[in-house]
């Protein structure tokens, strides 16, 4: 097992060189010119002069190779560089954002895991009852209301009846827990039940599944309670696909929820990827493309690991 996860994490490290190579040179090849973007924003004519002077101290100049090995020895030492729009760091343009994404993204999951896994598990023990088909337009209303939309509701909800609006400034959770929560329960409920029903789905077909199985009837068989048949011998082996599911859900939440950042005025992770990419922004869309790419790397080798602690036939070798 020891050797199984050195290897892993070695393969990290080609795995993030080849998305740091593709990050890089494809946005070289996407047209646009971040200089020609900066002088059009203020207004200002620049002639060839002025706009290659300033390609020359943004390291444009230089040729690709150049730029590439400049950038990769740069990340050996963890300097992503200074954002070309900007002027700032990016560690921490990124770290001033990272906590609010990754707060929204664990307090959706974990609404989603906490509806989606007694629902799912409800849902086929109670199979072809009305139990099941409640849980099934849970589930597929869920699926079909996009969490932004969810979102807009849930704002416009507030005003209408109680005339409250979530706070529009962020506050971190160690400053003002209660202001924090007011903030970001709401866009995290959106997001964790968008993100909950195709959990809820996924538990409710793995469960079905595995209570058809010989073991299941055995044990009901030796008379155990029919909570622990469930909890212990059904849930725990059914559970290897809804993990797969909640886990790479979880690494797409942390800058994927654009429009949702977008609506309750969260500037997140998802937020500055928009900007840098509009922008053009080099430095910054490879930093973020770096951190998007390792969370699911991250999250992939968790998986893993948690495949073999749920299920003892797992052995890596």
């Amino acid at each position: 097992m020891h050797i199984y996860v050195i290897k892993r994490l070695v393969l990290m490290i080609p795995t993030l060189f080849g998305v740091a190579a593709l990050a890089f040179f494809l946005l070289r090849v996407a047209p646009g010119d971040i200089v020609e973007l900066k002088y059009a924003g203020s207004g200002t004519f620049a002639p060839k002069e002025a706009l290659d002077r300033e390609r020359a101290q943004l390291g444009l100049d230089r040729p690709l190779a150049q730029q590439f090995v400049a950038w990769i020895v740069g990340i050996a030492r963890f300097d992503f560089g200074n954002s070309m729009w900007t002027g700032r760091p990016i560690i921490e343009e990124i770290k001033i954002r990272l906590e609010l994404s990754l707060e929204l993204a664990l307090m959706a999951t974990l609404i989603a895991v906490l509806l989606a896994i007694p629902l799912g598990t409800l849902a086929a023990v109670k199979h072809d009852t009305w139990v099941d088909y409640l849980v099934r337009i849970f589930s597929i209303g869920g699926l079909a209301m996009p969490s932004f939309w969810l979102g807009i509701v849930i704002i416009l909800g507030f005003l209408i009846f109680f005339k409250w609006m979530p706070p529009l400034t962020f506050t971190s959770f160690w400053t003002d827990p209660r202001a924090n929560l007011a903030q970001l329960i709401w866009p995290a409920l959106a997001v964790g039940y968008r993100y909950s029903a195709m959990a809820t789905r996924m538990t409710r077909s793995a469960v079905l599944e595995v209570l058809r199985e010989d073991y299941v009837r055995t044990a009901r068989a030796k008379g155990l309670w029919e909570a622990a048949v469930i909890v212990k011998h059904a849930l725990r082996n059914a559970l290897l696909p809804i993990v797969t599911v909640i886990g790479l859900e979880f690494a797409f939440l942390i800058g994927g929820l654009v429009v949702t950042e977008q609506v309750f005025n969260l500037n997140g992770i998802g937020m500055l990827f928009v900007q840098s990419i509009t922008n053009r922004d080099y430095t910054m869309t490879q930093a973020l493309v770096l951190l998007v790419s390792f969370a699911f790397i991250l999250m992939n080798f968790l998986i893993d690991l948690l495949y073999a602690w749920l299920d003892p036939r797992i052995h890596y070798q």
